[in-house]
């Protein structure tokens, strides 16, 4: 079959571009034909090539003479019509709401409710593409959930975070953590087939509270004993007893922050200008100091602080004085 469109060397690379980069198969494909029937290939030879009828190769080729590049591409409504409409899509989506782990139940519903056959493949496809995975589930607390002030609190963060910044006020977060010799297992490059051992024994546990200020500061307090209400106004006292400007401290929604031992100095602090900033409940996302424990007990802590209850203080201390400088974070 001869072209009455003939192909010049500007258009051959044109269709070379397209074979090799367009996003759709059926271009590229059409493409490709186009550029091997340019080369002096026949219809039998395009058809072995491709596995279509030859009335495919002629559309193809029909299609060129007719519309050049348009041709390649599919006119509208062109084409296998879905399977669903845009409002059965919908009603699959909240479908697998309620049945989330359920997929052959929405091939039954959608039997029952349009008559459509279709497949777990052709469900998971549309479900797919409505922005949807599938992936793991969250535990939750029983009640556990976004508390109705959650927005307010964060936006009023997001504005004290912005008053640090312009040095109107200094910003920090208060946090408690535990480590004992019972070590967070990390990732960590092996050889394939081997596992590295991580020294673990039962022991007792080293607490520590931090003041962690988004410059990179930090104030630590570590004791072998439980730390109480008490203790946490104690050391607000004592990090905190004069401050240049306006200090802001974020505090979870932990007993010993909501303790009468804190609530109690609440105003004396306030005269000082220190404030507590109560964080939402369950809402660790808020807190940043919940990241540097990630980072001390996942990727900065040795091995080696594990062998015995003396390394353990001894590393656990190293990185609280070495934080900011040997031990950074980037908050920004």
């Amino acid at each position: 079959m001869h072209l009455s469109r003939k192909i010049s060397y500007e258009t051959a690379d044109v269709l070379q571009r397209l074979y090799r980069q367009s996003r759709h198969h059926h271009v590229r494909q059409r493409a490709h034909c186009l550029i091997l029937h340019r080369q002096g290939m026949d219809i039998e030879q395009l058809i072995l090539i491709f596995s279509v009828s030859q009335k495919t190769i002629y559309n193809w080729l029909n299609n060129w003479d007719e519309r050049g590049l348009l041709g390649l591409y599919n006119r509208r409504g062109q084409g296998r019509k879905g399977t669903f409409s845009e409002s059965q899509k919908a009603q699959l989506k909240a479908w697998s709401k309620r049945y989330p782990r359920q997929i052959k139940r929405l091939v039954s519903k959608a039997k029952e409710a349009w008559d459509i056959d279709t497949s777990t493949d052709t469900i998971k496809r549309v479900l797919k593409s409505m922005h949807m995975s599938w992936h793991r589930f969250r535990r939750s607390l029983p009640g556990q959930g976004q508390s109705p002030d959650y927005a307010k609190k964060r936006y009023a963060l997001e504005h004290l975070k912005q008053l640090n910044q312009a040095g109107v006020i200094d910003l920090y977060y208060l946090d408690e953590a535990g480590f004992s010799l019972e070590p967070k297992v990390p990732y960590g490059w092996q050889e394939i087939g081997q596992y590295e051992p991580i020294a673990s024994q039962r022991s007792q546990q080293l607490n520590v509270l931090g003041f962690m200020h988004r410059a990179g500061r930090l104030e630590s307090y570590v004791s072998e004993q439980s730390i109480t209400g008490a203790v946490v106004a104690h050391c607000l006292d004592t990090y905190f007893a004069t401050v240049a400007i306006p200090t802001v401290i974020v505090a979870d929604q932990a007993p010993v922050h909501r303790c009468r031992a804190v609530q109690d100095k609440r105003a004396e602090w306030a005269a000082r200008d220190v404030y507590l900033f109560d964080l939402p409940s369950y809402s660790p996302e808020l807190n940043l100091i919940e990241i540097l424990w990630r980072f001390m007990k996942y990727q900065w802590i040795e091995f080696s602080a594990y062998e015995s209850w003396q390394a353990l203080v001894y590393g656990v201390e190293k990185i609280l004085k070495g934080f900011g400088k040997e031990f950074v974070i980037n908050f920004a």
